[in-house]
């Protein structure tokens, strides 16, 4: 069933306990002509996806969320969009939590708490049969529970001490989400959504190893105006990441 946001108003919401994964269907809703402004939610997610094909499996409690866009922006700016997800989804935790900066930002969109990472995002978008883009959000986070075995150390809501419901954090992640879609589609408004997830940045100024096509090791100096991670390298030159995983130095991956 689907239903008005009432937190977010333009924006619907279909409800399912359980599904295989919110991105797949928030995708079969655009190929059969949804406007868009559609979040999709499952109470549990079976064979959900992560970033780089990995899987995101989220059991009853924790958050499973798609949201569905079409023609958001000019399709050269649609790799901005996890990092304003991020920020978007760091504020909703705030007001559900009831705290102020709990969550740091690890490039590009990861949430992490103490070191730890609470929350996942995934973008992907795929060009519809009418010649408009189709661009999907998913958005898990661990409310009650997390996975033991990741790439990093991983925590919850719950063993952190915060009593935040899905359906609560849900709320406030449509209120904030729209928010910040609102500002990003200003003129200039990603420099505002750059500037606010570099205030909450995980690992500025340190050393870190970047894992992609090539693995790099250098000081996370910046996010360039697109949002890209800028490395500084030993040598003193400087490097533009596009994509990759980012770990400290020492930590097995």
């Amino acid at each position: 069933m689907t239903n008005p946001a009432s937190q977010a108003p333009g924006l619907r919401i279909e409800r399912h306990e359980s599904a295989g994964s919110t991105n797949t269907l928030a995708f079969e809703r655009a190929r059969a002509g949804d406007p868009g402004n559609l979040w999709i939610r499952a109470d549990r997610q079976t064979t959900g996806r992560g970033r780089l094909g990995r899987s995101w499996s989220s059991p009853k409690g924790n958050l499973s969320a798609s949201l569905l866009l079409i023609d958001p922006q000019p399709r050269e700016r649609i790799g901005e969009l996890p990092l304003v997800a991020a920020v978007a989804l760091a504020d909703a935790l705030d007001k559900a939590a009831g705290t102020f900066g709990l969550a740091k930002l690890k490039w590009p969109n990861d949430l992490l708490v103490d070191g730890a990472k609470l929350s996942g995002i995934l973008l992907e978008a795929e060009h519809l049969s009418n010649g408009k883009t189709a661009v999907v959000l998913g958005i898990g986070v661990n409310c009650v529970a997390h996975p033991q075995d990741g790439l990093y150390p991983c925590t919850d809501l719950a063993a952190l001490g915060y009593r935040v419901s899905a359906d609560l954090l849900f709320d406030r992640l449509c209120e904030a989400l729209k928010e910040r879609l609102a500002s990003w589609r200003e003129p200039g408004g990603f420099s505002v959504i750059r500037r606010d997830w570099i205030a909450r940045a995980a690992h500025k100024g340190q050393h870190i190893t970047v894992k992609g096509p090539r693995e790099l090791t250098g000081r996370f100096l910046d996010l360039d105006e697109r949002g890209y991670l800028v490395l500084e390298l030993e040598n003193g030159g400087k490097e533009t990441i596009y994509a990759g995983d980012v770990f400290l130095p020492g930590f097995e991956h």
